[in-house]
Order: C-alpha cells, then sequence, then structure tokens
C-alpha cells in the first residue's frame, strides 16, 4: 500500500491510497477459497466448483465485499499511519478499481486542529460547601413530620370535621340499579380534600361511628366504565371509624419508622441531604467556571464541516428568515463550543479518561430514578434509540474529564451558609436570564450549555474511531462503486 498525503489548504487534506492488482488479487483469492468451501451447485461436489463458474455465479458480489474490506482496511490504517484525525466523515472518491486491477482511491478529509493544552493547574475555580444549621435540619424534619398521616379513633359519638379521616364501606346504584365499580370496603376520605367525587365527602361531614348515610354524588366524566360517566348514583355508607389528625412525635420511633437508627442518625441524613441538594446547583456553577476558563485555551482553527453541523442544531427550531438573520451569533456560538468540546476530549484522550458500559447504564438507572412511574418509558426510548443512549455516553465522558481537571486545578474552597448559597444561586439565575433576554431575538438556543453536544459528538467518535471510520469508508464505498 502507498499513501500519499497532500495539503491543500488549512485543515484540508487529500490521502491518495494506492493498492496494485497483486496485492487485490491475493485479497480476490482468500475470498474465492472462503466461498468455495460454502458454496452448494448442482453438478459439483462440495469445495470441487471451478473458480471459472464461482466468478459467473458470485464474481460481482464477491468483489464488492473484498472491496469495502480493503477500504475499510487501509484507509483506517492510512489515516492512524499519518496520525490524522478526520473532523466528521471522509469524502471518498474511487479513482481506479475493478477485478484484476489496481486500487486507486482518494480521501477527502478536514482534519481536527492540534489542541494545545495549557496547564489545567493554572484553572481556578469556587468549591463551595455549604454549612447546614442545626435550625434548618430541625425545620425539615418537622416539614417531613408534617407530611406524615397520623389519624386515631374518635369517641363513638363525636361527630366528623373536615380534616377527619372517615373510613366506610359503601354500595352504590344508579336509578336504583347495580353498577361496575358501584361497591367499595374500607373506603378512607379525608374531608375537605375532596379527592374522592366531586361533592362527595362535605356530605359526609356531621356523620359518627357505626352510622348510615346516603350520598349522592355524579360520577365523573373519567370514570372507566363509559356507560355510566356523568351520571348521578347514589351512595349508602356504612360509617365505620372516624378518625382525627395528631401531631407525629420526633423522637427515636419517628426516625425508625424512616429508616434511621435514631433521631440523632436521621438528622445528620437530613443535613447531609439538604448540603447536598445546594452542593449539586452549586457544581453546576463551578463546571460554568471550568468552562469560561477552557475557552481562553488557544485552537488555531475550527473545521468549518463542523461550525456547520453545530449551527443546524443550534438553529433547528429557528425559521429560514431568522437562522440567516442570526447566521453570525450563530456560527460564534457553535465555534465556542466545538472548541471547548476539542479541548476537553484532547484532554480526556491524553489522560485516557474512558467511559464503561457499567457507568452508561449507572446513569440510566439515575434517570429512572428521577422518573418514577415512567421507567418503562425511559428505558424503551433508550432501547428505540440507539443514539440516545450514545449522548449519554457523552455526558458521562464530559462529567469525568471535567472531574479529572478539578483534582489538577486550583480550587478556591469556601464554606458558605444556606443563606449565601441562595444568593449565589439566585445571582446566576438572573445573569443566565438577562443574558438569554439579550440574545433571544438572535439566538434563542443559547441558553443550551455550552459544550454539552459538541463534548457529546466527540465522545461517540471515539469510542472506537477504526471502527466508525471504516464503516463510513464501506458506505462512501458502496454509493461510489454504484454509480460508476
Amino acid at each position: 500500500m502507498k499513501v500519499t498525503v497532500e495539503n491543500i489548504k488549512g485543515l484540508n487534506k487529500e490521502v491518495k491510497v494506492f493498492i496494485d492488482k497483486k496485492t487485490m488479487n491475493t485479497y480476490m483469492d482468500e475470498k474465492y477459497e472462503e466461498i468455495k468451501k460454502t458454496v452448494n451447485l448442482k453438478g459439483f461436489r462440495p469445495g470441487k466448483v471451478p473458480r471459472e463458474i464461482l466468478k459467473r455465479q458470485f464474481g460481482q458480489s464477491i468483489f464488492s465485499e473484498v472491496l469495502d474490506k480493503v477500504l475499510k482496511e487501509t484507509s483506517v490504517k492510512a489515516l492512524e499511519d499519518n496520525k490524522i484525525k478526520p473532523a466528521g466523515q471522509p469524502k471518498l472518491d474511487l479513482k481506479t478499481y475493478g477485478e484484476d486491477k489496481d486500487l486507486e482511491y482518494v480521501m477527502s478529509i478536514t482534519e481536527l486542529p492540534k489542541v494545545e493544552l495549557k496547564s489545567v493547574e493554572n484553572i481556578k475555580f469556587n468549591e463551595y460547601t455549604v454549612k447546614i444549621d442545626a435550625s434548618e435540619t430541625d425545620k425539615r424534619i418537622k416539614e417531613i413530620a408534617k407530611s406524615q398521616n397520623n389519624f386515631i379513633d374518635v369517641a363513638d359519638e363525636v361527630k366528623a370535621v373536615d380534616g377527619n379521616s372517615v373510613v366506610f364501606d359503601y354500595k352504590a346504584t344508579i336509578d336504583g340499579k347495580d353498577f361496575t365499580g358501584g361497591e367499595g370496603k374500607n373506603t378512607q376520605l379525608i374531608l375537605g380534600k375532596d379527592l374522592f367525587i366531586k361533592g362527595f365527602d362535605k356530605q359526609l361531614v356531621g356523620v359518627k361511628k357505626n352510622d348510615e348515610k346516603s350520598v349522592e354524588a355524579v360520577l365523573p366524566e373519567n370514570y372507566p366504565q363509559k356507560e355510566f360517566a356523568k351520571k348521578k348514583a347514589k351512595f349508602v355508607c356504612k360509617i365505620i371509624a372516624v378518625k382525627k389528625s395528631e401531631a407525629v412525635k420526633i423522637d427515636d420511633d419517628f426516625a425508625k419508622n424512616l429508616g434511621s437508627k435514631d433521631l440523632t442518625d436521621l438528622k445528620l441524613l437530613v443535613s447531609k441531604q439538604i448540603n447536598e441538594e445546594y452542593k449539586n446547583s452549586l457544581d453546576k456553577l463551578t463546571k460554568t467556571q471550568i468552562l469560561k476558563e477552557i475557552e481562553n485555551f488557544k485552537v488555531d482553527e475550527i473545521p468549518s464541516n463542523l461550525v456547520d453541523e453545530e449551527v443546524k442544531i443550534l438553529a433547528q427550531d429557528m425559521g429560514e428568515e431568522d437562522t440567516k438573520k442570526s447566521r453570525k451569533n450563530l456560527e460564534d456560538v457553535a465555534k465556542k463550543r466545538i472548541k471547548v468540546g476539542l479541548i476537553l476530549n484532547e484532554f480526556g484522550e491524553q489522560n485516557k479518561i474512558k467511559v464503561t458500559e457499567q457507568e452508561v447504564q449507572a446513569e440510566v438507572q439515575k434517570q429512572l430514578r428521577m422518573m418514577p412511574g415512567q421507567e418503562k418509558m425511559v428505558m424503551d426510548f433508550y432501547q428505540k434509540n440507539p443514539s440516545a443512549l450514545e449522548s449519554l455516553r457523552g455526558t458521562v465522558y464530559e462529567e469525568k474529564i471535567i472531574a479529572a481537571i478539578k483534582t489538577r486545578a486550583k480550587p478556591n474552597k469556601k464554606e458558605i451558609s444556606k443563606e449565601e448559597a441562595e444568593k449565589i444561586l439566585k445571582e446566576h439565575q438572573k445573569q443566565d436570564h438577562d443574558h438569554n433576554h439579550d440574545h433571544n431575538h438572535d439566538h434563542p438556543q443559547e441558553k443550551k450549555a455550552v459544550a454539552k453536544k459538541a463534548v457529546a459528538k466527540k465522545a461517540v467518535a471515539k469510542k472506537d474511531a477504526s471502527k466508525s471510520k471504516a464503516a463510513k469508508s464501506k458506505e462512501t464505498s458502496k454509493k461510489k462503486v454504484s454509480k460508476k
């Protein structure tokens, strides 16, 4: 194989690859031998079909497979040997090809720019620790206790009032006739919340234990049996119990019911949770600081094809006219994103940062926990959209890179109060709002995270570079062969 690299302009290169016909014939011989062992043709014993017969029957498809294989192997090797990293899919042009012929093709490539990493040790960022007062922890625990339903029976002669819980059995009819779903046992309602059937529970105000009470109500529009929806029903209710709410006592037993060893343990846990809530939000500010610092690193040239792709992403919700007006602004934002993405990816490569399948699945599980009740929908989404899963891989990759940078950079450690944390977050939120407001008429998408998509795409590309390049070369070669 002979490879010639020609610099065209800037990051644009042409890589010429030549494979002599002797080498090509060797590939063809191997393929014919492979086919001969498996093909069955009438009149010939297995493995004894002459090559001329095989060529007449399968020659075109055999050559196509061989060509794909050679293009895949040689294009990847040519790029790797010459340390060329394409920015996007190379354009492949077959000059000479055919059975018993030399193979010659040209790859037109936009190369990724060389990225000179500054010393990340010079990056400065704020690292916050939020000090949670005991009063804040106690306040949160009281809120938890208040949310716990703690009902105790009242005396038999005491009448139910709003806020009480009434437990009852019922039998319901429509026009004197039973209907599906018209019977219930041990139904419990908290009076005044109107959560059963509209207007139902207010008719139970004043009942006592062992009373029998008739209640009339109109079945809701979304009643499971459509034929009974919006029909007036009569409920005969047998009152089993009336209960009143009693404040939950905050003690060791209360803590144990919530899974803690005792009240002291619960306070430690709640304090940690509050701290984590603020820390997660403040960590996002830290990440923004680091990305801003990285923007100061130097990249000589940004590949124009990547800029075009990124502009399309930024403008995906914009009309054609708005896109034209905002083109300059969109390109500036696109270049910034790509630049940061390239720098982060270079850092990831130099430091051999990888993303494992276990880490990707852990991120999926994290998302499942954030969407209770919709787990199946989320899983189906990722199973049907492999690109979404790879984008998630990119997010994990970026987070690992940022975490690695933090360990090398210069943190300005600050212990702050909850009030100070809220003030910082509020100010940052206002700055984001003002910034987006200023640019909304030009660029409604700028509020998206600056480097996320660029890094995600780079992470996906780097997952298996040789496989990706080979697949693209193969796909392109098919198109070229069919044209000729």
